[in-house]
């Protein structure tokens, strides 16, 4: 039961046999990254940006990101070497619930350690040494991908030229870990769960499902739902336009993600807190040297603008932008035209500030 074949056939591998120590404690005995690459490395190699993907995310950047690709776009690949890796603990071939444990030659499933995003960026910084890269212009990422990003800030601040966080906060709200306990419960509650595992080709898999409907009611706004939805009925008058469309994203989301996975990553997010092991929250982002451009989305309702103009007024010399855009959190995945713009201006301000090789 594996998920790799929605992973493109230009993802690469990286493998290490070495141990790879956990924050929360233990260690997995071996790992394995996916990533994808775009573009080509200049002579100087100061043409890096690492993008940061979110939850239910995968290294094909180009294919959930598109609008971001492009000649002229914030990702050109005839202007950046661009990078995505899959996030630790994943389903798309980076090692995670799905993963056999090398050491019984079973699938990990429930019994997969707990993981931070700390571990997350870690496992990114294991794979840009591989690659031979010591030096990024950029790192970009939106909501789980956003925590990353910050969590590069703090932890490789030598080695970033600038941050753009998106939709994110330095520290999860208690807000959003209701949110996502509720959405974990559906899981548990589920009758199709069994041994601790769903089997994707049994229908309805009705708690993952739950699980993200609830999640798409976070993810989007009061007013988008109003706007596309209001109270219009389907054609056969069963059923509301609005269930029919939650339907289909659970339906959709089953069939491409894991259970266990969605536990996993979920609760990375609600460990996520910037000053936890560092001292005052405050005091960490005050040490934030690089350029950072923090995207705030108006309309989001999981993560509200108040938390971004926080991080914009802690970080020293950051800027903000914000997106009024009414479609909620998920803005920053369809008002690319936007999103695009801010990311290409910080990365001219960013390219025209980093010292010369």
């Amino acid at each position: 039961m594996e998920y790799i074949d929605t992973i493109s056939e230009h993802t690469g591998f990286f493998v290490s046999r070495l141990p790879f120590p956990l924050e929360l404690g233990g260690e997995l005995p071996e790992v394995t990254v996916a990533y994808r690459t775009w573009g080509t490395l200049s002579a100087k190699r100061d043409n890096i940006v690492l993008i940061c993907h979110a939850l239910t995310g995968s290294a094909d950047a180009d294919e959930w990101w598109s609008g971001m690709f492009g000649e002229g776009r914030a990702f050109d690949p005839s202007r950046d070497f661009i990078i995505c890796s899959n996030v630790l603990g994943s389903c798309y071939g980076t090692t995670g619930p799905l993963s056999r444990n090398p050491r019984t030659g079973r699938h990990y499933g429930p019994d997969f350690p707990s993981v931070t995003i700390r571990d997350m960026v870690r496992l990114q910084k294991l794979l840009l040494d591989a690659l031979g890269i010591q030096e990024l212009r950029m790192v970009v990422g939106a909501s789980l991908g956003g925590m990353q990003v910050l969590e590069w800030g703090a932890l490789y601040p030598e080695m970033v030229g600038g941050l753009v966080p998106m939709g994110a906060s330095g520290r999860h709200s208690a807000w959003c870990i209701a949110q996502s306990e509720a959405q974990r419960q559906a899981i548990m509650a589920d009758g199709d769960w069994s041994d601790g595992w769903y089997d994707p080709a049994s229908q309805p898999a009705r708690g993952l499902a739950a699980a993200r409907m609830m999640a798409m009611c976070s993810y989007r706004s009061f007013g988008n739902f109003q706007d596309r939805f209001a109270r219009q009925r389907k054609d056969d008058g069963d059923l509301f336009e609005v269930e029919s469309y939650l339907h289909y994203q659970g339906r959709k989301l089953v069939s491409r993600f894991d259970a266990n996975t969605y536990i996993t990553l979920t609760k990375a997010m609600d460990r996520h807190d910037l000053g936890w092991g560092r001292g005052d929250y405050a005091a960490v982002l005050e040490k934030f040297t690089m350029p950072v451009a923090v995207l705030s989305i108006v309309s989001d309702v999981l993560y509200p603008k108040e938390e971004q103009e926080e991080l914009a007024r802690l970080i020293p010399g950051a800027a903000i932008e914000y997106m009024h855009e009414p479609y909620g959190h998920d803005a920053f995945l369809i008002s690319t035209d936007t999103v695009s713009r801010v990311v290409s201006e910080f990365s001219k301000q960013v390219a025209g500030s980093m010292p010369a090789a």
